[in-house]
C-alpha cells in the first residue's frame, strides 16, 4: 500500500486529508451511510487496496480477488463525482457517481455506474452497480 502522509488530499475528492476522510476506514471504522462507503471505496482504487475493497463488498456478490496489481496497464485514477446518493430505507441505499481515469497514455475515461448498497450489522456493504453511459 502506498504511504499517505496526514496531510495528503484524500483520493475521494474530499478537502480533508486522507488521514480525517476514508484512511479510517480503510483501518477498520464503519462508514455513515453509502456515500461515505464509495467514496472510501474509490479510494481504496486509487491506493490499490484490494483488502479493503473486498472487505467492504457483500459476501453474496465479492469476488474471490481483483488482482488490481496485475491489472496493466494501472489506470491513473483522474477524480469522482457523486451525483445523487439515495437512501431507499435503513438498509438500503444507492449512489450514482463517475470516476475518471486513463489507461497508459491513453485519453481519459470514465465509468458511470449507479451502485446498490446494503447495510448488514451496522456495516455498509457494496452489493453491485449497473453502468450508464
Amino acid at each position: 500500500m502506498p504511504l499517505i502522509d496526514t496531510l495528503t488530499p484524500c483520493p475521494c475528492g474530499n478537502q480533508a486529508a486522507y488521514r480525517q476522510c476514508c484512511g479510517p476506514l480503510h483501518d477498520g471504522v464503519a462508514a455513515r451511510n453509502a456515500e461515505q462507503l464509495m467514496r472510501s471505496r474509490y479510494s481504496a482504487y486509487v491506493l490499490k487496496r484490494e483488502d479493503y475493497l473486498l472487505a467492504s463488498w457483500h459476501v453474496d456478490t465479492r469476488p474471490v480477488s481483483l488482482n488490481l496489481a496485475a491489472q496493466q496497464p494501472s489506470p491513473t485514477w483522474l477524480g469522482l463525482e457523486i451525483r445523487q446518493h439515495h437512501v431507499r430505507d435503513e438498509e438500503n441505499a444507492s449512489v450514482e457517481f463517475v470516476a475518471r481515469y486513463r489507461l497508459g497514455g491513453g485519453r481519459a475515461q470514465r465509468q458511470h455506474e449507479t451502485s446498490r448498497f446494503v447495510r448488514t450489522a451496522g456495516r455498509w456493504y457494496y452489493l453491485d452497480g449497473e453502468l450508464g453511459d
